[in-house]
């Protein structure tokens, strides 16, 4: 099957003071149709800015961008405004990325009328209740009047949502879509997104830093774990949650709360050898995760960055020397023991 997209070495740097800021390096991703990728990591990792390059909002500075297997570059310039039509991006802040001064209507009509998805007054009416109604903001007329700041957050969201379908996209990148919205609402966002996915045939990028969101959401896709610019693990949800290979991945899968009091008291914790993220201005030579790494290897990590590559004994891709070398990992803590992992 062709992917619908794909990154190939995609680098992507911003300048700041007339210094440039590698913000993406060397991403290489692909994405099937009818999927779901969760991109995870800490703020600042570049989960956002991988998302706007899907989405077409952002151009990579170096790497190919491939739209069914084609260089985004090589369509000419109506084509690629059909492929941005095609992938819509859902903000973090729905009361930011919605205009205070238009209704709802107003709203979900303009993208309609704009691309002449719609025929009419009464056609448009109709489509604006048909997007209003799948992103469960019924009764319609109650909402389509309304200003922005007249809703609440998980409702603005659902408005962002329905937005995002006015041009019937083919694939969605929601970028923190539930970070700003209350705990009690977030489980029927996400299960509303899974709708819509199964009934439109949707293709979604989930971007988010809880790595427990991301289990939920996308247990039947993929996990993308991003550090510092650079994609260090990914595979299947199932099989990174079950067995994290990538020792930033068992230190974010550590820091997941648990529920049940029982397995927290005898879950292991990961201790890192420094809380401090290395600066974008300054990233480490080797792997960027090696100064924090409790698994460092003196001489190894520190001297060649780690590609994607199969692991022994693990199904996911990993960015790390020492398990690409069949070595087992093995952490100090603090009192000094050593512990094999």
């Amino acid at each position: 099957m062709t992917p619908i997209i794909e990154l190939r070495g995609v680098h992507r740097s911003f300048v700041k003071d007339r210094q440039p800021i590698p913000v993406l390096q060397d991403i290489n991703l692909s994405i099937e149709p009818n999927e779901i990728i969760c991109l995870v990591g800490e703020s600042g990792c570049g989960k956002t800015t991988t998302g706007k390059i899907i989405a077409g909002l952002l151009e990579p500075s170096s790497g190919e961008l491939l739209f069914e297997g084609r260089p985004v570059a090589s369509y000419s310039r109506a084509e690629q405004t059909k492929i941005r039509r095609q992938h819509q991006l859902v903000h973090q802040d729905p009361f930011a990325s919605l205009n205070p001064a238009h209704t709802i209507g107003d709203i979900l009509g303009f993208p309609l009328k704009r691309h002449q998805m719609v025929e009419g007054s009464a056609g448009l009416r109709r489509r604006i209740w048909e997007l209003l109604t799948m992103v469960d903001l019924t009764p319609p007329g109650d909402i389509v009047n309304k200003f922005p700041h007249q809703l609440s957050g998980g409702q603005r969201q659902r408005v962002s949502i329905a937005r995002a379908l006015t041009v019937q996209p083919r694939l969605i990148v929601a970028d923190e879509a539930v970070s700003m919205v209350d705990v009690s609402i977030r489980i029927s966002l996400l299960k509303m997104l899974h709708e819509l996915r199964a009934r439109l045939g949707l293709t979604m990028v989930f971007i988010t830093h809880d790595l427990a969101l991301a289990k939920y959401f996308a247990w039947e896709g993929r996990i993308a774990v991003m550090y510092l610019g650079r994609i260090v693990e990914i595979g299947r949800t199932q099989d990174i949650i079950a067995a994290p290979a990538h020792p930033y991945t068992r230190a974010l899968l550590a820091a997941v709360p648990e529920a049940d009091p029982e397995r927290t008291r005898h879950k292991q914790m990961l201790t890192l050898r420094s809380d401090d993220i290395p600066k974008l201005t300054d990233i480490p030579p080797g792997c960027a995760f090696h100064p924090r790494c409790p698994y460092h290897v003196p001489g190894l990590c520190d001297a060649a960055i780690p590609a994607l590559a199969a692991v022994p004994g693990f199904a996911q891709q990993t960015a790390c020397l020492p398990l690409q070398q069949g070595m087992t990992l093995v952490a100090t803590d603090a009192s000094g023991d050593t512990h094999a992992r």
